[in-house]
């Protein structure tokens, strides 16, 4: 065997040497790069480090502060060099094109940025949050009631902690904007008459039995479809067809026999004009259901022309209405009628108009598991 020459060894010990080095500074940098003051001492972080200096992650009467590296950096050497190196990028963006250096700028980019916080929360199953909060470490007996029924579904689910804790350490964003925004730019298509036979109502419409008559209670409801009879000037005359209960006093229109998912509802001045097609008995409740044709006059704008659109705009507000607290529900979670106890037990927690409440319910009935295809 020949024997090493001093150069080699001298070679080899730099090298291992060098590379001790390496590590040990890319540790102090991992390490100093990940203390909460690093984080807040940039000046684009100064409308955020607000925030959490307010919130109970950063003082409580356990004295337990949660760091920022305890919630934005997953636990784990690979996790967190990988989040490292995503964070390079940003460099770009605090010293070459600043984007959030400013309240404004900051306040519309939140929620972008929060996001994809959510979002790499969720791809880790909330690593960094089950570090410190195990579900296995819980004693529901200390939880009050409500908490512990709710911990102790998402203990069974593995939930994601992200789901329903949004807005601890920072101010949750207003998730309404995107939705807003889809449905103003329905309503600019819909100021003119699409040419089409068949339309779809963008919100509630007044309808009445004349073109130039008085508006009473009929109305049309959202998403609901109507096939064009004939126009004078800014009225159009329109037929409606849907299902009404044999019974009663035959006002309210459904989508389907034995289903509340409502399309239109009628005035005396309207009932003349009842045409009945067919005839079904619903086999859930025996009740016996008309289906039926009318014909009104409404006013030709707030139209679309297709279904489509509105249901994304629909799509759109569920998902961000629910995301502000928890994962978004299947459509399918319960069946048509069972939506609107259900939509209503959640009407405490989000802020929607009573038009955007009656669109999204639509399109969750619609979207049941008994109604969708």
């Amino acid at each position: 065997m020949c024997k090493l020459s001093k150069k080699s060894v001298a070679l080899m010990f730099s090298g291992a040497l060098l590379m001790l080095l390496l590590i040990w500074g890319s540790y102090q940098s991992i390490h100093y790069t990940s203390k909460t003051e690093f984080c807040l001492s940039c000046h684009s972080m100064s409308t955020v480090a607000a925030e959490y200096q307010q919130s109970i992650h950063f003082k409580n009467a356990s004295g337990v502060r949660a760091e920022c590296q305890d919630c934005h950096i997953p636990p784990g050497i690979i996790p967190t060099l990988v989040r490292k190196t995503q964070a390079v990028s940003e460099l770009y963006y605090q010293w070459i094109s600043p984007s959030i250096n400013t309240p404004e700028k900051f306040e519309a980019k939140r929620l972008e940025l929060a996001h994809k916080e959510w979002l790499r929360m969720t791809e880790s199953n909330s690593a960094a949050c089950k570090s410190c909060h195990s579900y296995q470490a819980m004693d529901h007996g200390r939880q009050s009631s409500s908490a512990a029924q709710q911990m102790s579904t998402a203990a069974g689910k593995d939930s994601q902690c992200i789901d329903c804790h949004k807005g601890i350490a920072h101010r949750k964003p207003d998730t309404s904007s995107g939705f807003r925004d889809d449905f103003k730019k329905l309503e600019q298509q819909a100021q003119q008459l699409p040419e089409s036979k068949e339309l779809f109502t963008l919100t509630d419409k007044k309808i009445t039995a004349s073109a130039n008559g008085e508006a009473g209670k009929a109305q049309l409801m959202p998403a609901t479809k109507v096939t064009v009879l004939a126009s004078q000037d800014q009225q159009i005359q329109i037929e409606i067809t849907g299902w009404r209960e044999n019974s009663g006093r035959g006002r309210v229109i459904t989508q389907y026999p034995g289903k509340r998912v409502f399309s239109a509802v009628l005035d005396d001045s309207l009932l003349p004009a009842v045409k009945v097609l067919t005839q079904q008995q619903d086999t859930v409740s025996n009740q016996q259901w008309e289906q039926i044709s009318v014909t009104a006059w409404t006013s030709r704008e707030g139209f679309s022309s297709s279904l489509q659109p509105v249901w994304q705009y629909a799509e759109s507000m569920l998902k961000s209405t629910c995301s502000s607290c928890h994962s978004t529900p299947p459509t399918t979670q319960y069946n048509a009628n069972g939506w609107i106890a259900g939509l209503k037990a959640m009407s405490t927690y989000y802020r929607l108009s009573k038009q955007e409440e009656s669109t999204l319910l639509k399109y969750l009935q619609t979207h049941a598991s008994d109604t969708r295809e």
